[in-house]
């Protein structure tokens, strides 16, 4: 782990793995506070690191102390949830291939009303593996991925920590860019940075710059749906239908595509009540193709109930708003029951 002014939330990282690995290793880049003094009584290795706004730098240097045929890879506002089974297979494995966990990201504004979309990123090395890129950082990508059953979750993308890196992330994701200006990883993380800004159209054009050349890439998927969710928020309903289209077949068996058009048309709808009538039967087929493919942790960046009772929710909306008060009534029942099925760890599709 490298960290800095983390006392927040390193000691639930490390209590977390503690019982699961053979040494914890934490380099701190300049704390503050005593990230570094909760780290060492947590029972961790310490070392120092001089930052030099590379966290590639950052982690090649933890790296090197490591020492390990496997490393598990965290940041310390994560916390290992599930999947210890998993790092003690790696024990009889030669170290090969980089593993690739679950990482479930609350976001929001605080953790009881957040909501939790999926990601798969690249955390357990095997020795030899090093890190490439300023921010946003990636193992080299000589190396084979694997998924491996190992879930770690994390808060950092709640309102109040995110606001407090917004500033540094995006001052190094613009001198990334000016060091590899056509990088499309890198578009698409400082169109993210400033769509959550709310800064869309400033957005929109790094997204465009990053869908040229992500065809194959893991988290292309993710760029489409906010890519539609710009394009709504800047009132170009057309541009982002024709998107949607062009997307269809790729993402049909997507449940966040189908709920994001859904949300999509229902936008242009009310932004154009004259649309209404042909848009609504369209609307619901969304919301209810959505349910039918039910939830796809498997995909990068799904969000948890968007193939379930957010879904639910917007039928029974809808229905209401229809004066199907029937349907609203049942669609409300079956909300409660897919959000109760959500909160105990339950999908109907296997990770």
């Amino acid at each position: 782990m490298i960290a800095r002014n983390e006392s927040r939330c390193i000691q639930r990282c490390l209590d977390s793995v503690r019982e699961h690995v053979d040494t914890m290793l934490v380099v701190d880049t300049g704390s503050e506070d005593d990230t570094a003094a909760i780290a060492a009584r947590a029972g961790a290795r310490v070392a120092h690191y001089a930052w030099c706004d590379d966290f590639a730098a950052a982690r090649n240097a933890a790296l090197q102390l490591a020492d390990a045929d496997w490393s598990l890879v965290l940041d310390a506002d994560e916390w290992l949830v599930g999947g210890v089974v998993a790092l003690r297979e790696l024990r009889e494995r030669a170290p090969s291939f980089v593993g690739m966990v679950r990482v479930d990201n609350l976001f929001g504004a605080d953790e009881a009303t957040a909501l939790c979309s999926v990601g798969w990123l690249s955390r357990v090395l095997p020795r030899g593996a090093r890190y490439s890129g300023r921010v946003h950082e990636q193992p080299d990508a000589s190396w084979a991925r694997q998924r491996l059953h190992l879930t770690v979750r994390h808060d950092g993308y709640l309102d109040g920590a995110r606001h407090r890196k917004r500033d540094r992330n995006d001052r190094l994701l613009r001198l990334a860019l000016d060091e590899q200006p056509g990088d499309a990883y890198l578009h698409y993380q400082l169109g993210k940075d400033l769509e959550l800004r709310g800064l869309y159209s400033e957005a929109l054009q790094h997204y465009q710059r990053a869908l040229v050349s992500a065809a194959a890439a893991s988290w292309r998927h993710d760029l489409l749906l906010r890519m539609l969710f710009t394009l709504k928020q800047l009132g170009r309903f057309a541009d982002a239908v024709t998107l949607a289209e062009q997307h269809q077949q790729r993402y049909a068996d997507s449940p966040d595509y189908c709920f994001a058009l859904g949300d999509l048309l229902l936008a242009w709808a009310a932004a154009e009540p004259a649309r209404g009538p042909e848009l609504v039967g369209m609307i619901e087929a969304a919301w209810l193709r959505a349910i039918a493919i039910g939830e796809r942790p498997d995909l990068s960046d799904s969000v948890r109930g968007r193939g379930s009772f957010l879904a639910a929710h917007n039928l029974a909306v809808l229905y209401g708003g229809l004066g199907r008060y029937d349907e609203a009534r049942r669609w409300k029942v079956r909300e409660h029951v897919m959000r109760a099925d959500a909160l105990a760890g339950s999908t109907n599709r296997p990770a």
